[in-house]
């Protein structure tokens, strides 16, 4: 096995994963509040 190193893993992939993961829930959140707020306006 391999000797452990703390810090030399190369993440690029998990960050780009995380970022594109928090890019869509904030759509998410923003497309759902607007939904929201347009049910609450105009449903009668």
């Amino acid at each position: 096995m391999a000797e452990y190193k703390h810090g030399e893993m190369d993440i690029t992939v998990q960050t780009k994963t995380f970022e594109g993961f928090i890019k869509f829930t904030v759509w998410c959140v923003v497309v759902i509040a607007f939904l929201c707020l347009f049910l609450a306006v105009f449903a009668s």
